[in-house]
């Protein structure tokens, strides 16, 4: 059997199938990346915004008491504590607590000279944990973030006379996204001549690839004409390949001033055909625009 042959068996097997390139959770990593460089254990930054509050919480917690007690077993060792009882851990603790925290909640002070330098030590600790803390909160407050609601399916319906793939995005804050820029590409499994198989990704030409001013709704389109790697492929090929088709979109929030993000991705279970999505876009009592986020998801037979 040719080297060719069992590429092209290899690529019609249907394997379980593969994480989604686009992850609808901020951070989330794709896969696990074996051999890292110790470079990995400098990131500490990256894995401290990445991750979740809870942990974010529960480690500055696990630091502040690994730290006091520390600094505790320094002042029990030197017992040089006023009032401490004698080989008590926990009386150490509270008085590292109350050193570190610039508090004086007890009659517990240094006596000796080392437990003073010790003290001041720890104080300079503090004035570098409160600081850390300080920066780390403010930079996971800050960073901005896109709430762009994107449709749970796409659908492939005739537009103008042309099968269309289209999908739609709704901006939930409310607000304005100014200069918006949506990119759109296919992922999908192919071989090349000399039977290798590997991951190729093609960007599909949209309708509209931008919006000066993206606040309700936007349908997102890309015909599948005869130039469109979606041409004259079936649902078939489509899982045969793994096809993914990633969308990104960005642009300026106009409330934070900065650029934002958002991320989706849709797999063949997840695009319809001969279907169209429910308009969700009505007018208020009072003359004001009303998107209507229930129903976004929503589409009915053409």
């Amino acid at each position: 059997m040719s080297i060719a042959e069992r590429a092209r068996r290899q690529l019609r097997k249907r394997p379980r199938p593969a994480p989604r390139i686009a992850r609808a959770r901020r951070g989330a990593r794709i896969a696990i990346v074996k051999g890292q460089d110790g470079t990995r254990w400098t990131d500490i930054y990256h894995r401290v915004l990445t991750m979740s509050w809870g942990a974010f919480f529960l480690a500055l917690a696990l630091c502040f008491v690994a730290l006091n007690g520390l600094f505790a077993l320094l002042y029990l060792a030197s017992h040089g504590v006023t009032n401490a009882r004698p080989g008590s851990f926990g009386d150490n603790f509270i008085f590292s607590v109350q050193t570190l925290g610039s508090m004086s909640l007890s009659s517990m002070a240094p006596k000796t000279v080392l437990t003073k330098t010790i003290a001041v030590i720890e104080a300079f600790a503090g004035i570098i944990y409160l600081g850390l803390v300080t920066s780390l909160m403010y930079a996971r407050f800050s960073r901005p973030f896109a709430r762009v609601l994107f449709s749970n399916v796409a659908i492939i319906s005739d537009f103008d006379g042309v099968s269309t793939l289209m999908f739609r995005a709704a901006n939930q804050r409310g607000n304005s996204i100014l200069d918006a820029e949506a990119k759109v590409t296919l992922a999908r499994r192919q071989m090349t001549r000399e039977g290798i198989v590997m991951r190729r990704f093609e960007e599909l030409k949209l309708a509209r690839d931008r919006s000066a001013l993206f606040a309700l709704s936007w349908t997102i389109m890309h015909r599948i004409d005869e130039t469109s790697p979606l041409h004259g492929i079936t649902e078939k090929q489509m899982r045969e390949h793994e096809m993914e088709i990633v969308v990104l979109l960005s642009g300026n929030d106009e409330t934070l001033a900065d650029r934002i993000y958002a991320r989706h991705s849709y797999v063949p279970n997840d695009i319809l055909k001969d279907r169209r999505f429910v308009d969700v876009i009505s007018m208020a009592p009072g003359g004001r625009r009303l998107v209507d986020l229930t129903r976004f998801h929503d589409t009915e037979p053409v």
